[in-house]
């Protein structure tokens, strides 16, 4: 799919980049600074002079906050982050880097500008033709991987479908791998208090969420628990009883990860052609450039995708 037509063309500078000693043959993954006047700019600078960030692979930063007021964010800062996910897709698809960490943009302010994505996870899945894709959050307590994303609440029990779930599921359970969990456990929660209560508080799960539980046990015996009342079920994901829960709505599966494990949740777009991860927090103006803001998340975010990018250079190794 191609970019909105009525965005300026990027115009950034040459991006920095941060090498370990002896690092030519490794990966690399790229940080955008996100939305030029919020926090995005200063975390990625912190996250990056943090030293804990992992030695396996090397960093760039794209994008300039250049002449940019933090805390005032306008058009230029808006668009900025914009330039920065453009050149990201440029060098993804040359192959220079192998995983991107997104800063947060002001979609608001790029939709005033044409921009047409409801956010960051879709715009790398179109700029790829990628139609399957999940989107998933994960911290130290809890993983939720959801069956639909940015849709109003009142539209999701049609948009959530059996191959959805199992779609969703399958990335789940990849990603699961990937963090080392050698043997998952995923718990799916039901869309109906008390999982619809054998139908008599909705029909979803008996119609769409049990064959997609009882398919996705069939390619992976005993791994998908389900559904489960939702109330209980994260209480156990939380004990460690699961690795993962699959959840049906965005809000289902956020109000607990952001409850739990807000300073280091991260976002994480499964099903992509390469690694992208981000923090799980907005732009917040209204403490950008007085040091308020903590690095936690983006920290978080660039590790896990550096445990990600090398677990797939491992996988493409081995065969």
């Amino acid at each position: 799919m191609e970019l909105p037509s009525n965005l300026p063309k990027p115009n950034v500078p040459p991006a920095k980049s941060y090498q370990p000693p002896g690092a030519q043959d490794l990966p690399t993954i790229a940080f955008t600074i996100g939305d030029a006047a919020g926090v995005g700019p200063e975390l990625v600078h912190e996250a990056i002079s943090s030293g804990m960030l992992p030695r396996r692979v090397n960093y760039r930063v794209l994008g300039d906050s250049s002449g940019i007021t933090p805390g005032q964010p306008t058009k230029e800062s808006a668009l900025r982050g914009y330039e920065a996910l453009q050149e990201a897709v440029q060098l993804l698809r040359d192959g220079e880097i192998q995983g991107v960490v997104t800063g947060p943009i002001n979609k608001a302010a790029l939709y005033d500008q044409g921009f047409t994505f409801p956010g960051q996870t879709e715009f790398f899945a179109r700029s790829f033709g990628v139609e399957k894709y999940a989107m998933c959050l994960t911290g130290p307590h809890l993983t939720v991987g959801l069956a639909t994303i940015h849709i109003p609440l009142r539209e999701v029990p049609d948009a959530l479908t059996k191959e959805n779930i199992i779609h969703v599921g399958e990335l789940l359970h990849d990603f699961c791998l990937k963090k080392g969990h050698h043997y998952p456990l995923i718990g799916v929660a039901g869309l109906n208090p008390h999982a619809g209560e054998d139908g008599h508080l909705g029909s979803e799960e008996k119609e769409v969420v049990i064959p997609a539980v009882e398919e996705l046990n069939q390619r992976f015996p005993g791994v998908f628990d389900g559904p489960q009342a939702p109330d209980t079920l994260f209480y156990h994901a939380y004990r460690r009883d699961f690795h993962a829960v699959l959840c049906m709505y965005h809000d289902q599966g956020l109000i607990p990860l952001k409850m739990i494990d807000f300073r280091e949740g991260v976002n994480v777009t499964l099903g992509l052609p390469f690694v992208r991860t981000s923090p799980d927090h907005g732009t917040a103006f209204n403490i950008a450039g007085q040091g308020a803001a903590r690095p936690d998340s983006m920290i978080a975010a660039a590790r896990l995708a550096a445990t990600l990018v090398c677990a797939e250079q491992a996988q493409k190794n081995t065969y």
